[in-house]
């Protein structure tokens, strides 16, 4: 799909299901068969989006918003059995992988990362015998991927050579990434490089497949890219000036939000904030040269905390609460505008513009026709102004959601819900509430909303137990998986689709 025309004007229904979920591959879902059943289900049944969550690396805690690479994809999501069938992978190197033979209903952190391990290990030692065409295959990409996957694939690898400490504590000359002690160090390590950079070879081959197969079926992927990146990744290792951080490691300036209703302290997040001085100096290249990566991965994408292009709360870097923040200006009007050139005039991204918004973002966001969100579960405190009730979401531009990855499943949000938003909400769905996530749908689906989109949680009306995100938490998170795509799966779309045909028709 051309960049230009982002999600297309018809009123649509999509799923968001993260790769990781899906079944069928003994650790963590991934970019094969499963995936392609997946595509081909949400085609069947006339659904028109695949919402995915970031690709890139989870962190330690399994999260994909706090990546070691931003432009990286995840190596949890490597398919062995596509290599094998493809000859780029022995069947005995994967019959040796960490996990081989045994389908974990819940992913496992550790496991994933051991068999990424092996993987990488195994595509190298297969390496010297591929075909010259392979090989060459291989050279053009990685040239073409030079700007960030020469970092991602030297900071992986030290990463691990300094058993997962920070860059900052890192020897001096590759903690400051310095190119003469770069360069010394990698004419030592040529096999270990080459695994990081076959892994994400073989990652953009098979994710690139799966985007081909959408767009043949009518089936459209949206992304999603966290607005900052972490302290303790390649993209602030190897372009340092570009964020608010010393060379120490020490946050100078750091994000988060301000005080709140939900929090007497606000929220710290413990991200350097960008320095846009200087990207404003380069003409944002480095923000430009991501959005161009994700914009090659994904039809269109969603921007997590778009309100920080307007104005960011920007915390000292030595602070361990978010009070003393304040409010500074982002050149966002200025990076919009570049990016929307570069995309060639109109731009694929939804506002992730959820929670206390003021004018200035609304007017960024409408500026450049971008859609925003709107999330049900938020819609019942009995305030007739809520932005989120149904009855108040004007014009087509918005992408309404049961909930998010970061909210309870909607049966759970019913099963804790006070008893005055109950009433409040059957009220709205007038009668009784038997099962809350397709209800809640029902009503984005009568909303004037472009695209509405569920978790698949939702259709599937499962409690919490299958809740992928609860923020604040650490631990429980990111590891729910799909059983299998079995009858309850097909069912639950046939349903969603036949409700969609009815609404796209209205």
């Amino acid at each position: 799909m051309s960049q230009s025309t982002g999600l297309k004007s018809r009123r649509r229904v999509g799923v968001l299901l993260h790769p990781t979920a899906l079944p069928g591959s003994p650790t963590c879902g991934g970019l094969g068969a499963s995936a392609r059943q997946w595509i081909h289900a949400l085609a069947r049944h006339g659904i028109g989006v695949w919402q995915v969550l970031p690709l890139a690396p989870p962190d330690g805690t399994g999260s994909p918003y706090s990546s070691p690479s931003s432009f990286a994809l995840n190596p949890w999501l490597l398919d062995a059995t596509d290599l094998v069938d493809e000859g780029f992978l022995s069947r005995a190197d994967e019959a040796a992988l960490p996990g081989a033979g045994i389908v974990r209903p819940r992913l496992d952190f550790q496991l994933a990362l051991e068999r990424a391990g092996g993987l990488g290990r195994g595509l190298r030692r297969c390496w010297s015998q591929q075909d010259p065409a392979r090989h060459r295959a291989f050279h053009h990409w990685r040239n073409d991927q030079a700007r960030w996957l020469e970092d991602h694939a030297a900071f992986m690898v030290l990463r691990e050579q300094h058993n997962h400490q920070p860059w900052w504590q890192w020897a001096a000359g590759l903690a400051r990434h310095d190119q003469d002690v770069l360069q010394a160090w990698k004419g030592d390590h040529q096999d270990d490089l080459l695994e990081q950079e076959l892994l994400q070879w073989h990652l953009d081959r098979q994710w690139q497949r799966l985007r081909c197969l959408g767009a043949q079926l009518g089936v459209e992927i949206l992304g999603d890219l966290p607005f900052y990146v972490a302290r303790d990744s390649a993209d602030v290792w190897s372009h340092r000036d570009l964020f608010s951080i010393a060379a120490d490691g020490c946050l100078r300036e750091q994000s988060g939000v301000p005080p709140d209703y939900f929090s007497a302290t606000g929220q710290l997040w413990g991200t350097p904030v960008y320095s846009w001085g200087r990207h404003r100096r380069t003409r944002f290249r480095w923000w430009r040269d991501r959005l161009k990566r994700q914009w090659a991965l994904v039809d269109q994408l969603r921007l997590d905390h778009f309100r920080a292009l307007a104005s960011y709360w920007s915390v000292p870097g030595s602070d361990d609460t978010a009070m003393r923040g304040r409010w500074r200006r982002s050149p966002g009007a200025e990076l919009l505008g570049l990016l929307r050139r570069d995309a060639g005039g109109r731009l694929p991204l939804v506002a992730e513009d959820l929670g206390v918004i003021t004018p200035d973002v609304e007017r960024l966001r409408d500026r450049f026709h971008l859609p925003g969100m709107k999330v049900l579960q938020f819609a019942f405190d009995g305030n007739p102004n809520n932005p989120y009730l149904p009855a108040n979401i004007q014009g087509s531009q918005w992408v309404v959601y049961p909930g998010t990855h970061d909210n309870p499943t909607s049966l759970g949000w019913w099963q804790r819900l006070d008893e005055g938003s109950r009433q409040r909400f059957a009220a709205c769905v007038d009668g009784p509430v038997d099962a809350p996530g397709w209800q809640l749908l029902e009503l984005g689906m009568a909303s004037t909303a472009q695209l509405v989109i569920a978790p698949l949680q939702d259709l599937l009306h499962l409690d919490d137990a299958a809740r992928f995100n609860t923020p604040g938490t650490v631990g429980g998170n990111w590891d729910w998986r799909l059983a299998s795509l079995d009858e309850a799966v097909d069912g639950a779309l046939l349903g969603y689709g036949l409700r969609a045909e009815a609404w796209e028709r209205r």
